[in-house]
Parts: C-alpha cells; sequence; structure tokens
C-alpha cells in the first residue's frame, strides 16, 4: 500500500455510492487510507472530497464547513424516499408559480427544525433508517436544527424548479423539497441533484471519475493529488523554524511572545491580542505540520500530521 497524502476532489457520478467512490479510489491508487468529506446520494452528482492518508483527519473540519446545492423539484408527486428512486405515496394536481415559491421560501431560511428523510443513513434505535424503511418498520425521525444561509429560486416550468440552496451539516435537501411542496399545497420530490461546493472545494478543482481514472493509471499518483492544504486555505498558515516544527510534532504548544513573533502572528491573521480560539495551519518547509488552535500567541496543536 502507498501513504499518499492529499485530495481528490472528485465530481461524483450519478447512480453510485460516496463508499463506492472511496473504495474505487483507494484500489485504483492503491492507497493505505481513504475517506470522505460528506455523504452524497446516490441519485446526486457532484463535489465529493476524497480525503488520503494524513488528510483524513482534516475529514472533520471539512464536512462541518458549508455547502453548495443544485436542485430540481418535480411537482405533483410525494415519494417514499423523497427522490425519484422511490415509490409514488402520494398526487396532487396543484402546480405552484414561480411566484408562490419564491414567496414560500423565507421559512426555509436561518436555523429551522428539519424532520430528516425515512430513507437516511440516521440511527433508529440502533438500525439505519433506511433499512427500517425497506423493511415497512413504522417509526419516528425527530427534527433537528440545522442552518440554511440562502435558498433561491433559478429556473421554474409548469411542473419543476430549480433551486439553489448553501447550507451546513446535516441538512437534508430531499427534506426541504418535501417540506417546501407540502406549504405550497402540494406533494413534490428531488429529480435532480447536484453539489457545487464543499468548503474550500469547487467545480474549478473538481476532477470527473473517468478523468481521474485516465490520469492516475497513466502517471505517479501523486500527479492527481491536491494538496493537504486545499481543504483550508481559508485559515491562516503560519512559517514555523525547525525547532518550533519539532514541538508541535511532540504535542507540545508554542508561545509565541516576542515583537518579532507578534509581527509573524499579525501577518498571517492570527491577532495575538484575540483570546477567542483560532483555526490555523502550522508549516514547515512547505510541509503541513499541524492544525493548530490559536488562542492570542498560544498555539496548541489540533492534528499532528505524519508527513
Amino acid at each position: 500500500k502507498l501513504h499518499l497524502n492529499g485530495w481528490i476532489n472528485l465530481d461524483k457520478p450519478a447512480g453510485v455510492t460516496s463508499t463506492d467512490m472511496v473504495n474505487k479510489i483507494r484500489k485504483t491508487l492503491n492507497a493505505a487510507k481513504a475517506g470522505h468529506g460528506g455523504t452524497l446520494d446516490p441519485l446526486a452528482t457532484g463535489i465529493l472530497p476524497i480525503a488520503l492518508g494524513e488528510a483524513t483527519k482534516m475529514l472533520h473540519y471539512v464536512t462541518d464547513t458549508m455547502k453548495t446545492y443544485e436542485f430540481t423539484v418535480t411537482w405533483g408527486q410525494a415519494r417514499d424516499t423523497d427522490d425519484n428512486e422511490g415509490a409514488v405515496i402520494a398526487e396532487s394536481p396543484t402546480r405552484p408559480t414561480a411566484e408562490q415559491i419564491t414567496a414560500a421560501l423565507s421559512p426555509f431560511i436561518g436555523n429551522i427544525m428539519q424532520t430528516p428523510p425515512r430513507f437516511s443513513a440516521l440511527k433508529v434505535g440502533g438500525e439505519r433508517a433506511y433499512n427500517l424503511a425497506r423493511a415497512g418498520e413504522d417509526f419516528t425521525l425527530a427534527p433537528r436544527p440545522v442552518f440554511v444561509e440562502s435558498l433561491v429560486l433559478l429556473s421554474h416550468t409548469t411542473d419543476t424548479a430549480t433551486l439553489r440552496c448553501r447550507c451546513g451539516k446535516g441538512t437534508y435537501i430531499r427534506s426541504i423539497a418535501r417540506d417546501l411542496a407540502e406549504s405550497l399545497g402540494t406533494k413534490g420530490y428531488i429529480s435532480a441533484l447536484r453539489r457545487t461546493q464543499v468548503g474550500c472545494f469547487n467545480e474549478k478543482t473538481a476532477i470527473s471519475l473517468d478523468k481521474f481514472l485516465e490520469n492516475a493509471l497513466g502517471s505517479p499518483a501523486q500527479t492527481v493529488l491536491l494538496p493537504l492544504r486545499q481543504a483550508l486555505d481559508d485559515i491562516p498558515a503560519l512559517n514555523l523554524s525547525q525547532t518550533e516544527a519539532a514541538r508541535l510534532r511532540q504535542g507540545q504548544a508554542l508561545e509565541l511572545v516576542s515583537r518579532a513573533d507578534v509581527v509573524r502572528l499579525s501577518e498571517v491573521g492570527l491577532d495575538p491580542r484575540i483570546t477567542d480560539d483560532t483555526l490555523a495551519l502550522a508549516i514547515h518547509d512547505n510541509k503541513e505540520v499541524a492544525l493548530l488552535s490559536a488562542t492570542g500567541p498560544r498555539l496548541i496543536p489540533v492534528r499532528v500530521f505524519n508527513i
């Protein structure tokens, strides 16, 4: 097995699971360790960050970031999966206008309570909800708090509406489609779903599965990887001396209190006077050393990278 460290920003095709894609990439690259930054339904396409090696230590931060989706709701039917793969369970002749849809969006924006789809990976009494749903079991999923930053109508036909949603961790787009339809006095389900952004990962740096396979099979594995810091290009990055890096690698905190240190911290956006915790990345010799929790001049290693 190769000890590869970095990211594949995969543009996931429809019809496969996120786990399928992680396994495919790990086997293709003969990588020792891999994981993904946020599940996409098999129906969905789009951005699926796949971490290899030491990048898996960052997955917690990637899954917590904001995500952007574009999706199409088809009106007139409810389906048990809340997408086009499910069985029809209710119908309605009502078709909302673009004006009605736009007017109905505001209750779905902000900090809201949302009931997850019955066909989801959440556990109920130790069992996955989708297994219980397939078995016809009677169960209830409790509403959960989620955050939706924005929800806008992009286009509209008589039978469909395409929207863009930017939201936080744990938000189910299928639930938004289902509940939006109910609020409009009709039924609806997701007929197309694409994720266009996960934190710092977007379509500009994405690679299709076919292109990945083509490149990976004809090149050294490292040539298809994005660097570890790709996932964190929106946080401060601090260059360290060899001595400082060695201390962090041993799990020791740093106190950067000299006048020169204060300048160093300030130049990368770490204000030594601020006592709130700030996430930062430590770098030495152009290699990632650790994720840091910076509290004023005190830098505490949160995740140390073995590179």
